[in-house]
């Protein structure tokens, strides 16, 4: 059953050494738990550059895929000691990129909880950023109901 729930994310990306102010975005959004797969997506804002995109990630037990499609689409998939490839499509063109995956901590049971993910981004095998990506699933209180 998919609910909507409390979603606050935390990224972090370090470019050249030199890490970036933190994003934090607090948005409403819908999250869903069935066997062993958990899902939930949110509408991007003017605060993370994406507005107008659809954010949403399926966690598996071994392995995240984050989609985005909107302004920006993509295909991020997540293994721990895996590298993928992934196309990174935006208004300007479209580039090949990759991933990898540094870890990945999942502690998500039906009402919501946690996920922490790090990864490296290159670009022609080219380090870009290293990312960190800490989000909070919770389920609204009557208040934010209301």
């Amino acid at each position: 059953m998919e609910k909507e729930v409390l979603i606050s994310i935390k990224s972090t990306q370090s470019v050249g050494g030199e890490e970036a102010e933190p994003t934090e975005l607090i948005t409403l959004g819908n999250y869903a738990c069935r066997g062993g797969l958990r899902k939930f997506s949110y509408m991007e804002s003017a605060i993370t550059g994406l507005e107008g995109t659809k954010t949403e990630f399926l966690i598996r037990p071994d392995e995240i895929v984050m989609n985005r499609t909107g302004m920006v689409t993509s295909r991020m998939v997540f293994s721990k000691g895996k590298k993928h490839r992934f196309l990174y499509g935006t208004p300007y063109g479209t580039l090949a990129m990759g991933i990898n995956t540094n870890f990945i901590d999942v502690f998500l049971n039906e009402q919501g909880g946690s996920l922490d993910l790090g990864y490296d981004l290159d670009f022609e095998n080219a380090l870009l950023s290293r990312n960190q990506i800490s989000i909070t699933i919770k389920e609204k209180s009557e208040k934010e109901k209301a």
